[in-house]
């Protein structure tokens, strides 16, 4: 709703239906839209309604390529929240729906609609605080001792079509924590917190260091701490190798401090304490080092050594930001009419979706695995080409690859 809210207030743009397989949420959004509008409990109704030019998915994580790919077959653009799939091969789907229908896709990955991130970007490219061969990626938060907790299996609520909420993922029994909030904490629906907050990070990485798939990708982590019904973990390194630099990922529920240190008067995103930066992406160069998030990047001069001073001066700077949510969704709804590509096109988000589903696939197999991102595919690792793709449950086979 954050999204479709700001959505709504681009010049000359109404929302006209919602579909939700809880009904209490596809009433909800009904009444969000407005009189006139139209609700569905199955969400391949509202794909028939010809009034409707562009949809917002918006769903937990396992039905965003279905809902992505039957939107562009029934002639709709889509604005498809990160991350773009539940696997490589899902993605990969989308991209390809996209071109063959000609379809406007925007990612739900904000951070491309942030004119500060283009311009550190244009630094670093530049050289301006020297050659980067290090990137470091994290977000921290402390959710023990039991996370999510435990909860017990029941009947769905009254108005929930409980089956079709699973769709393609295995069949089983309702539990609360599966559902609405906390279904990122369970593999079938999601890949937790990397594909979550991470999504953005790591976009933001590639989209800074020009590049757009890793060499090679490695991974520890486990469930250490939190006793609790979800099964991904509760901490998560990952090290990405690229020409020319490595990147690391940091995922933790077990702490919340993140990076320390912080510049008085400087807002922090989703900051708690005095001192820590639970989510961010530092860049270090030889002559300084960008720390960078969602509504604020600083800059730290390299300081000099009587051995070693820099090869151009740096300047300490900070600077807080807007949120670019707002642009972000307004950026999809020009573009629907002006049919240029979008800041988050599907081909990038797919590829930076890719970035943290390598990491999973990586701590899943325990490989150091070499990346083929022509082909989307792994040298010589057919257990890790195994969970590329993933068979969907019938009769919720809506695409195939």
């Amino acid at each position: 709703m954050y999204v479709a809210r700001l959505m709504r207030a681009a010049p000359d743009c109404a929302f006209t239906a919602a579909a939700d397989v809880y009904l209490t949420n596809a009433d909800r959004g009904r009444e969000f839209a407005g009189t006139g509008a139209k609700s569905f409990q199955d969400f391949r109704k509202l794909l028939e309604l010809k009034e409707v030019d562009a949809v917002l998915v918006a769903t937990p994580d396992h039905w965003h390529a279905t809902a992505a790919v039957l939107a562009c077959q029934a002639g709709k653009d889509v604005y498809v929240e990160k991350p773009t799939s539940l696997t490589i091969r899902e993605g990969r789907m989308i991209v390809d729906a996209a071109r063959r229908h000609k379809r406007i896709v925007q990612v739900g990955t904000q951070h491309r609609s942030a004119p500060h991130f283009r311009r550190i970007g244009e630094m670093i490219r530049g050289g301006e605080i020297g050659k980067v061969n290090f990137v470091r990626v994290w977000n921290y938060s402390n959710q023990t001792p039991d996370g999510i907790g435990k909860k017990p299996v029941q009947e769905p609520p009254a108005g929930l079509d409980w089956d079709m909420y699973l769709g393609p993922a295995p069949k089983v029994p309702f539990n609360p924590n599966r559902f609405l909030g906390t279904f990122r904490y369970f593999q079938d629906y999601s890949g937790g917190y990397i594909t979550d907050y991470g999504n953005h990070r790591l976009d933001t990485m590639q989209q800074i260091m020009g590049v757009s798939a890793p060499r090679v990708v490695s991974a520890s982590g486990g469930k250490f701490v939190i006793d609790h019904d979800g099964d991904v973990p509760d901490f998560l390194s990952v090290t990405y190798e690229y020409d020319g630099f490595i990147a690391t990922y940091e995922g933790s529920n077990l702490n919340g401090h993140g990076m320390g240190g912080r510049t008085p008067g400087h807002r922090y995103y989703n900051s708690r304490g005095d001192w820590d930066q639970p989510n961010g992406i530092a860049f270090y160069g030889t002559d300084g080092t960008i720390f960078a998030e969602r509504i604020g990047w600083e800059v730290f001069p390299e300081p000099e050594t009587p051995r070693r001073k820099p090869a151009r001066p740096v300047k300490r700077f900070w600077e807080n930001v807007e949120e670019p949510t707002r642009a972000h969704a307004a950026n999809f709804v020009e573009c629907v009419r002006s049919r240029q590509a979008p800041n988050a096109d599907i081909e990038i988000g797919h590829r930076s979706t890719s970035v943290a589903l390598l990491g999973n696939i990586a701590l899943s197999t325990g490989l150091k695995l070499r990346w083929d991102a022509q082909k989307e595919d792994f040298h010589g690792a057919p257990e890790a080409s195994q969970l590329l793709s993933r068979e969907p449950r019938k009769p919720w086979d809506l695409i195939r690859l």
